[in-house]
């Protein structure tokens, strides 16, 4: 049991990686399904590291992660004082702000011999080049199916195929002088990431990277690189793994692409990914009815990817240059009840890690949509090109939007019904005033609509965050309740949850 428990969670090998940086304080991260096994890989990390003390380094166990499984769990590492993370299963590999990170995928198996023969079968069919990708649970396997590969080519003639690779087990946090340089050259072909000679990955911007005559790419913890004359559409995506949001983020991302994916339990080949591209058509379905939208929630959906400040100000500036209201909420994970409590939004931007960005907002009152969707909904005159973005870095610029104002640009005329030139200032003054009367007209349609909806929300017409709070009956402890007031109300106790307040003093008493 012990030398399976080392093996699949690579125990010598995260032991090497603790003491050679000297860490005392670790926080072990699993998701739900691995965590059965929590304390026996913390006691077998132990007795690597040096007996029943550890060699002096203290090990905390994480689950019920902040926001996401998948991605590095900084602020539950922060209550602790951890100096690294060690993150178990499966990873969207994105960047931390603050914690250094040791990443352990796992071993899921993999049946190499029916693969190859399946990618030998997808190589005689296509006329394309072939790359594998992968999930990174699978990437154990990838030498041996690689002879598998080899090894049946020699008696076979096909196409050419390529082997995406990892990008990287230990990730540092970039610096905010080198995530400033990233962030303002707002090019979608800068410096992806940078290896450092103990291979340590520091990302700055984008996932698309050119160097010379080839161009690298970098998604969801793979990397890979082309000539830089090939498109990705001339290759076929061959993806080893289960269809999770890994594999939606590359279907998504790369759309135009031949894609085939292997079921590692059916050990078989699906060329099916129609229930993808649905999703694709409602997301920029959304989009559209995002851009009827004038008041926008941003949801923040992660405290630890890096960037994501960054991200949170320039939506505001994005919603605000299309005169609209915004209102940034923390929540933890989302669902219909927590964003029930904001009826007032009308769309919510969700910014977190690419894997986790698209919700099924099916159930919620108001659509939820990703940063990007929400560039092409709040930008004037963006189009879409077929591109589709789920990595908020892809979208980091130190641009901020063009509000609104008298000066000479294009806008808007509701008399026209075009975009029209500000020449002289009595145009001005008379789009003002065409303006103000859309806006009367605006609100007492909204009156009258108000007027007919039964709901508490709809007391009067409520224009800003203000009148919507007075018109809800409850209003929080510390405001008016319409209703019989509470009987009494109990403070709870203060501190944090490994000793309270008032323990520490009956300790010291």
């Amino acid at each position: 049991m012990d030398d399976d428990i080392d093996a699949r969670y690579e125990v010598p090998r995260t032991a090497e990686f603790i003491r050679g940086r000297a860490y005392t304080r670790v926080a072990l991260q699993f998701p739900d399904e691995m965590l059965r096994d929590a304390a026996a890989v913390a006691r077998a990390l132990r007795r690597e590291l040096g007996g029943g003390d550890g060699g002096g380094v203290k090990l905390f166990v994480m689950a019920d992660t902040a926001y996401n499984s998948c991605c590095v769990d900084e602020v539950g590492a922060s209550h602790i004082d951890a100096q690294c993370v060690v993150h178990y299963g499966h990873a969207c590999m994105s960047p931390t702000s603050n914690l250094p990170s040791f990443f352990v995928f796992g071993r899921t198996p993999l049946d190499t011999n029916v693969c190859g023969c399946s990618l030998l079968e997808c190589s005689r069919e296509s006329d394309k080049r072939i790359l594998v990708l992968y999930g990174l649970e699978y990437a154990h396997a990838l030498d041996d199916l690689k002879a598998v590969v080899a090894e049946l080519y020699k008696s076979h003639s096909c196409g050419e195929v390529q082997y995406a690779d990892v990008l990287c087990s230990v990730m540092s946090p970039s610096s905010a002088a080198e995530r400033e340089q990233g962030q303002s050259n707002g090019s979608t072909h800068s410096n992806d990431l940078s290896i450092q000679s103990d291979g340590v990955a520091t990302f700055v911007n984008n996932c698309c990277n050119v160097e010379g005559s080839t161009r690298k790419y970098s998604l969801g913890g793979l990397t890979w690189s082309t000539s830089i004359d090939d498109n990705m559409e001339d290759y076929l995506l061959y993806w080893i793994g289960q269809d999770n949001s890994a594999f939606v983020n590359i279907v998504l991302t790369f759309n135009k692409c031949d894609i085939v994916r292997y079921d590692t339990v059916a050990n078989q080949p699906s060329r099916d990914v129609s229930h993808l591209m649905k999703i694709l058509r409602r997301r920029y379905y959304l989009v559209e009815k995002a851009k009827d939208a004038n008041i926008i929630g941003i949801l923040v959906g992660t405290l630890g990817v890096a960037g994501y400040l960054h991200i949170i100000e320039q939506m505001k500036d994005l919603i605000k240059a299309a005169g609209k209201k915004s209102y940034t909420l923390v929540m933890g994970r989302p669902n219909s009840a927590k964003l029930a409590n904001f009826p007032e939004c009308e769309v919510f931007v969700y910014v977190s890690c690419a894997q986790t960005a698209l919700l099924d907002s099916k159930d919620f009152l108001a659509p939820v949509i990703t940063p990007f969707e929400a560039v092409l909904a709040f930008s004037r005159g963006r189009e879409w090109t077929g591109e589709y973005l789920l990595d908020f870095k892809d979208l980091i610029t130190t641009d901020k939007p063009e509000i609104s104002s008298t000066t000479e640009e294009a806008r808007f005329s509701f008399i026209k019904g075009g975009y029209v030139e500000d020449n002289c200032l009595e145009e001005n003054e008379k789009q003002s005033e065409t303006s103000l009367a859309l806006a009367e007209v605006t609100e007492k349609a909204l009156s009258i609509k108000n007027q007919n909806n039964d709901a508490v929300l709809y007391q009067g017409r409520a224009k800003s965050a203000i009148d919507y709070l007075k018109a809800r009956s409850y209003r929080g402890l510390t405001g008016e309740y319409e209703g019989p007031a509470p009987d009494s109300v109990l403070t709870g106790r203060t501190g944090r949850a490994a000793g309270y307040n008032s323990e520490k003093t009956e300790t010291t008493q």
